[in-house]
C-alpha cells in the first residue's frame, strides 16, 4: 500500500545533516467522471491548510467507479476517500471495509430531516452526505389542456388516475409515463408513491415491512394508471420519460428538480407539484444521497474523516448545493445563510417531501432488492398476478435480501 509516503528532502549543506520532511498523499475517488469546482475549490484550500497533504483526485464514470472502489478495498489497497452512492454503505461495512463516522450535534442537527437515515446502519453513520435528491411531479400543460382539462395539480391519488384518464380518452398521449423497465429508477419511482402513502420497505429495527396494506395500494394505484401509461411500460426507465415529455407523448411524469430545466426550452407552460398523497399517507418522496465514505486500513482515516467534513461543511456545501441544483442537504438557515436558494420558484415543493419521505433501502446486495421491486410492478403491468398476490411474494422475496 502507498498511502502513507516518506519523503526525503535535501535541507542544504547544514553540520553535514539532511533533514526529512514527512508528506501525506489522499487517494480520493471521485463517481461521476469529473472533479466539480465547488469541491476542487475546498480539496485546494485543504491542501494550502495542512501542510505536507496532498489529494490525489481521480475521477470515474459511474458505472465502473463504485466496483472499483470496493474492489481495492477488497484487494487491501483502498482509496482513503470516495465519493459513492449511499446505498453501498451497508456492503462497505458489514465487509469491515469504511470506518464509521461521529456528527457533534450541532451538525446532526444542520440535516434536513430524514437525510441521515440514508448513511446509518446498525446505529451507526457509515458515511457523510453530500448530494441529495427528492422528486416531484412534473405536468405538461399544454398536453392536459389540449385534452380539455384544466392544468392543476392533482393532489390525491383519485385525482391523478382522473388527470391522466382524461389526458388518454381526448388526445394523442399518455396520460402519464411510468416506469416499468429493469433498472434501479424504476424502484426509485415505485418509492416515491410508496412513501406519499405512509409505507415503508424496512421497519425502523431492520425487518421487512413491504408486506402491507400501503404497498397494496400503491401496486393498486399502479394498475389503475396502467390504460393511461406511455406504451410498453416495462421497456422504460425514468430518466427516458424526460424525452416523452418534452416531445409531448406523456403529460406528467416523476422526477428530480433537475427535470425543470431539462423542459423548459420544449416544455414553456409546466406545472411542478408534490407527489399526490395516497389514502394512507401525506405526500412524500424518495430521499436519495451519495456520500463520502472514509475507507479502513490506510493509516490516514483521521485525515480522511477531516477533509470529508471540509467538503460538506456549511458554505462549500452550499456551493455544490446550489451550483449543481441539488435539493439542499442541510438547513442553511440555522448556519447563516440568508435567504437561500430554495426558498424560490419551485424549491419548496422539492423541500417540502423531505420530512415525510423516506430513504433508499441499504442492502448488502442491491441487485437483489432492485429484482424484488422489478418483478412486482412488472408483474401487475404483465398481468402476471394479482395485487395481493404480487405483494405477498415481494415480502417473501424482500425476506432474503441481505
Amino acid at each position: 500500500m502507498t498511502h502513507l509516503k516518506t519523503l526525503t528532502v535535501a535541507a542544504g549543506l547544514m553540520a553535514g545533516t539532511a533533514l526529512s520532511a514527512q508528506a501525506q498523499e489522499l487517494h480520493f475517488i471521485m463517481c461521476g467522471g469529473e472533479v466539480r469546482p465547488a469541491d476542487q475549490a475546498v480539496i485546494d484550500k485543504f491542501q494550502a491548510d495542512n501542510a505536507g497533504v496532498t489529494v490525489k483526485m481521480e475521477a470515474v464514470e459511474w458505472g465502473t467507479c463504485q466496483d472499483k472502489s470496493m474492489q481495492l478495498a477488497a484487494a487491501g489497497d483502498p482509496p482513503d476517500v470516495a465519493y459513492m452512492g449511499s446505498r453501498t454503505l451497508r456492503q462497505l461495512a458489514n465487509n469491515d471495509l469504511i470506518v464509521p463516522v461521529t456528527f457533534t450535534p450541532e451538525e446532526e442537527a444542520a440535516y434536513q430531516p430524514g437525510v441521515l437515515k440514508t448513511v446509518t446502519n446498525g446505529g451507526q453513520y457509515w458515511g457523510i452526505p453530500h448530494a441529495f435528491s427528492t422528486k416531484a411531479l412534473y405536468i405538461n400543460c399544454a398536453v392536459v389542456e389540449a385534452a380539455g382539462a384544466e392544468c392543476k395539480a392533482p393532489a390525491t391519488w383519485p385525482e391523478l388516475i382522473a388527470l391522466a384518464k382524461t389526458v388518454t380518452d381526448n388526445t394523442d398521449a399518455a396520460g402519464i409515463g411510468i416506469a416499468g423497465k429493469d433498472f434501479d429508477n424504476t424502484m426509485h419511482m415505485f418509492l416515491d408513491f410508496l412513501y406519499s402513502n405512509g409505507g415503508k420497505v424496512y421497519n425502523d429495527d431492520g425487518t421487512p415491512a413491504l408486506d402491507s396494506q400501503q404497498t397494496r395500494e400503491t401496486l393498486q394505484l399502479y394498475a389503475d394508471l396502467l390504460p393511461y401509461m406511455q406504451s410498453g411500460p416495462t421497456e422504460w426507465e425514468r430518466d427516458q420519460m424526460k424525452d416523452l415529455f418534452n416531445d409531448g407523448q406523456i403529460a406528467m411524469y416523476v422526477s428530480g428538480p433537475w427535470g425543470e430545466g431539462q423542459h423548459k426550452e420544449k416544455v414553456p407552460t409546466q406545472i411542478v407539484a408534490p407527489v399526490p398523497a395516497g389514502p394512507s399517507g401525506p405526500s412524500g418522496t424518495i430521499l436519495i444521497t451519495d456520500s463520502l465514505a472514509v475507507f479502513k486500513g490506510t493509516g490516514n482515516e483521521e485525515l480522511a474523516i477531516k477533509l470529508a467534513k471540509a467538503l460538506t461543511s456549511g458554505e462549500a456545501q452550499y456551493d455544490l448545493d446550489s451550483t449543481w441544483g441539488l435539493t439542499p442537504i442541510l438547513q442553511y438557515e440555522k448556519i447563516g445563510i440568508a435567504d437561500p436558494y430554495y426558498t424560490k420558484g419551485n424549491w419548496p415543493i422539492f423541500v417540502a417531501g423531505i420530512s415525510t419521505g423516506g430513504p433508499e433501502p441499504m442492502v448488502e446486495d442491491f441487485k437483489a432488492l432492485q429484482a424484488v421491486f422489478t418483478n412486482m410492478i412488472q408483474g401487475i403491468m404483465l398481468g402476471e398476478g394479482s395485487v395481493d398476490e404480487l405483494v405477498t411474494q415481494a415480502g417473501v422475496e424482500l425476506a432474503a435480501v441481505r
